[in-house]
């Protein structure tokens, strides 16, 4: 084997390494929606992420200093970009979850999928294939089987639609300037601007903290796990995979999130479920099939 086909080798098991690591990342957020569902009674919504984020931000500032130390200067602002995408996405997609359908909400939410591409077309030059697109179209249709019982565009669908857009921006953001040697301190430094972002939005109130132990566990789970090293997960990875890809992979989040329920919530399995995620299922094994080229999220052209 010449040294080109050990190479092709290599960055195809790292590909799929990465693939792997997203894919678990977002296991890890479907996990988390029975446990949110459940606290939410008890503590308001941005209360719960400024409480969640500070503790993922403060802990993994306090585990590993250097690597923040260690960015260069365009990688802090860059962080700080990233983050504060990111925090203001989280803000509104909250907002809108107060006027519209928790479904439609996720439907939404679930539409940067289709936003990631037509943004990487547009910040990075980025050519997405006829059968990627296909395969955005798929996951999108999987999405609305599986979320969405109605829609009618109002306020709360509109400030939704903000916040997908936002994701797809971070994911495209986080696709150009993200870098596996310094995954561990943009991540810090990201999780660090989304609680300042969240505490800054829910002072004015007062925060109000989780009340129970149980409570606390639960919190202290989605910001370690669900929080700083699915985000730590999503950085390295995104160093080694084109943002399409991994919007197609991380739109499995509410496929994981009915396994959850349905396997710990106590919820029924229903037609829709099982359709929706079979073919976004169906949408991320046909991404993943197919034959790697230079023309998607290699070529950075985003500054900052």
């Amino acid at each position: 084997m010449n040294a080109g086909s050990t190479a092709r080798v290599t960055d195809r098991r790292t590909s799929l390494l990465a693939a792997g690591v997203l894919l678990a990342m977002t296991a890890t957020w479907g996990s988390t929606f029975f446990l949110i569902k459940d606290l939410l009674d008890r503590v308001p919504t941005l209360d719960f992420l400024a409480v969640r984020f500070a503790i993922a931000g403060v802990v993994m500032l306090l585990v590993a200093p250097r690597a923040v130390l260690r960015l260069s200067a365009a990688s802090r602002r860059r962080a700080v970009v990233l983050g504060g995408v990111y925090g203001v996405a989280q803000i509104l997609q909250t907002a809108g979850l107060a006027h519209t359908a928790a479904s439609v909400s996720g439907f939404i939410t679930g539409m940067y999928v289709v936003l990631t591409p037509v943004l990487a077309a547009l910040l990075l030059r980025t050519r997405t294939t006829p059968l990627t697109w296909a395969a955005v179209a798929l996951a999108t249709g999987g999405l609305a089987v599986l979320t969405l019982d109605g829609v009618a565009i109002g306020y709360g669908e509109a400030i939704t639609l903000v916040s997908a857009v936002l994701y797809a921006l971070h994911i495209v953001g986080l696709g150009a300037w993200s870098n596996a040697r310094e995954a561990l301190g943009i991540s810090i430094v990201q999780l660090l601007v989304i609680a300042v972002i969240c505490l800054v939005a829910t002072a004015p109130d007062g925060i109000v903290l989780p009340p129970t132990p149980a409570d606390w566990l639960s919190v202290v789970y989605m910001a370690l796990v669900a929080g700083a090293l699915a985000l730590i997960g999503q950085t390295w990875a995104q160093a080694h995979l084109p943002p399409t890809r991994t919007a197609i992979i991380m739109s499995m989040e509410p496929v994981f999130a009915a396994f959850f329920a349905v396997l710990l919530g106590g919820e029924s399995v229903t037609l829709r479920m099982v359709s929706g995620g079979l073919m976004v299922l169906a949408a991320m094994l046909v991404v993943e099939a197919l034959p790697r080229r230079k023309v998607e999220g290699e070529v950075q052209h985003l500054v900052v």
